[in-house]
């Protein structure tokens, strides 16, 4: 007898349904209690047992464009495989996202990437857009985030506004185990200072830009 694989934590039809509304009505969509306990502990307990030296300061622009600018950001990130088990985990749950919301909103999402974000107290990301109008494949963005017990004057939330508007439409606390998805181009954010360590996993489902067989370049 074949001993049976370990199932892939996954949302629930009815809530790919609820996301791809929150979409369609607002443009983003806020989860609260989407994922698996246990992938959430490993995720968590992942990305706390990482090394400084497995992170990498990260910089503003993508590509040959890429640099740094602690006026701008200074958050740390460590990208992540398939080669760790609760990574490779939290990337099959999110390509089951992606074949989800492309079956109800036909959005032509081609793949997904993402990284840790290590927010050491006092960090910060000033306010700026994941993408640029006809400039970028990323179209969806997502941050789930990993701190457990965060109260609010701990600070680091996410600031998120609607494009020229100077008030934020929102402000998220960066709870454990919620999970906010937005259109890349429409809503401009920042992320406030916090004063504890501040842990997330950022991503971008892209569509495929690319020119003959060259993929529209990651990251």
């Amino acid at each position: 007898m074949q001993p049976t694989e370990p199932a892939i934590p996954t949302f629930t039809e009815e809530l790919y349904d609820n996301i791809a509304d929150q979409l369609v009505e607002q443009g983003y969509a806020i989860i609260r209690r989407g994922f698996d306990p246990s992938l959430l502990m490993q995720l968590n307990q992942r990305v706390q047992g990482l090394d400084d030296g497995d992170f990498q300061q990260a910089g503003i622009g993508r590509g040959d464009d890429n640099q740094l600018n602690e006026t701008i950001r200074t958050d740390s990130i460590r990208w992540l495989t398939h080669s760790n088990g609760a990574e490779c985990q939290f990337l099959q749950c999110m390509e089951g996202l992606r074949i989800a919301l492309n079956r109800r909103l036909f959005m032509g999402l081609f793949d997904y990437e993402c990284h840790f974000a290590h927010y050491a107290p006092g960090d910060f990301y000033k306010r700026h857009l994941d993408a640029f109008r006809g400039r970028t494949n990323r179209v969806l963005s997502a941050v789930l985030y990993l701190n457990h017990e965060w109260q609010d004057d701990d600070g680091g939330e996410l600031l998120m506004y609607e494009r020229k508007q100077k008030q934020p439409l929102l402000s998220l606390r960066p709870e454990y185990g919620t999970m906010i998805i937005f259109l890349s181009e429409r809503f401009p954010h920042e992320v406030l200072a916090a004063k504890r360590d501040r842990y997330s996993i950022a991503g971008w489902f892209r569509v495929n830009n690319s020119l003959g067989d060259v993929i529209d370049p990651a990251r």
